[in-house]
């Protein structure tokens, strides 16, 4: 599908290919999203340029994704999708300056996106050209990013809360509580390294867009390139600093699962030392042998059941002086 944006901030859908010649005059974005051939060859003619194909859009040498061919800039980058989801992705779009219109070819359909369709007619007249709005455009994106790294820090913490618990509520949990954390927290770890990876995509793109002669040129969107440039660094940094508070969340986790298990073995492990004196005692008078004084006692049998209760005893009161238990 190809949409085209005016610089009236008015929107047309392309679909009959066939009787078009060209795109109107006062057109300055064209946004192909999941094209076909026959759109990509349509644009290509119209344009006089080469479209990348989603094959191309995968290629993660620096030289197929930020180059300049026939006077026209194309530009790659990874975003982020279906971040709001618990299988959070990458997606790759592509971003073309041909003359003085804006080109984009995307395979999903990232939020940032529909954001900056819906304040397209808010902009100044004077921002309305390619670069000014692929300027505006990656604005939009890193402020996306800044959101979608806002709300996992908040789920984070929240997140973290659980881990550790409230001390002054003795709940007691279930078995597999800190297991299924364990699940949260790879979660939280995949959506960072995607807002990590994707910040890594355009910290790359922006070094090369901030070196073309229409950036040059625009004193604007020269500085509004630079202020975005500082906020991806700025993101990266928090980024990595939340990276390392996953790795301590799941170190800690992994701890307290340890903690809990050495727990159960150690309830074992004094629950079969407080019953092995009574054990030998059992074993001591199960004995055949023929001359045994205590076998012919009256009180015999109940004495042989207080040594076993007090030799049981012993250990276990033992064991909570010295506070194992």
């Amino acid at each position: 599908m190809i949409t085209a944006y005016c610089s009236n901030c008015k929107s047309v859908e392309i679909r009959d290919l066939s009787h078009a010649a060209s795109f109107p005059e006062d057109v300055v974005w064209i946004d192909m999203i999941e094209p076909t051939r026959d759109e990509e060859l349509y644009v290509e003619k119209i344009l006089g340029i080469e479209v990348p194909t989603r094959d191309d859009l995968k290629d993660i040498e620096p030289s197929a994704r930020l180059y300049v061919e026939d006077d026209a800039v194309f530009m790659t980058a990874s975003l982020l999708w279906k971040a709001d989801t618990d299988v959070p992705t990458l997606t790759d779009v592509a971003f073309i300056l041909a003359g003085n219109r804006l080109v984009t070819i995307r395979y999903a359909h990232p939020k940032s996106f529909a954001l900056f369709i819906a304040a397209l007619h808010r902009l100044p007249e004077n921002w309305r050209s390619g670069a000014a709005l692929l300027a505006k455009l990656l604005e939009t994106i890193v402020d996306r990013t800044a959101e979608i790294l806002e709300i996992s820090v908040s789920r984070l913490d929240i997140l973290s809360t659980h881990v550790f618990g409230d001390r002054a509520r003795k709940v007691r949990k279930p078995s597999n509580y800190l297991e299924e954390k364990l699940r949260d927290i790879a979660g939280h770890h995949r959506m960072i390294s995607k807002v990590r990876d994707s910040l890594g995509s355009l910290t790359r793109l922006l070094t090369f867009f901030h070196t073309i002669p229409a950036i040059q040129q625009d004193r604007e969107a020269k500085e509004l390139c630079r202020t975005i440039s500082r906020d991806v660094q700025s993101l990266s940094e928090h980024a990595s600093f939340v990276a390392a508070n996953i790795t301590f969340l799941l170190d800690a986790s992994l701890g307290l699962i340890n903690i809990e298990q050495n727990s159960i073995i150690k309830i074992f492990s004094i629950a079969s030392v407080v019953f092995l004196p009574p054990t030998l005692v059992a074993s001591i008078y199960g004995m055949n042998f023929q001359i045994m004084p205590e076998l012919t006692w009256v009180a015999g049998y109940p004495y042989s059941l207080a040594l076993m209760v007090i030799s049981a005893v012993i250990p276990f009161f033992f064991f909570r002086w010295k506070g194992w238990l």
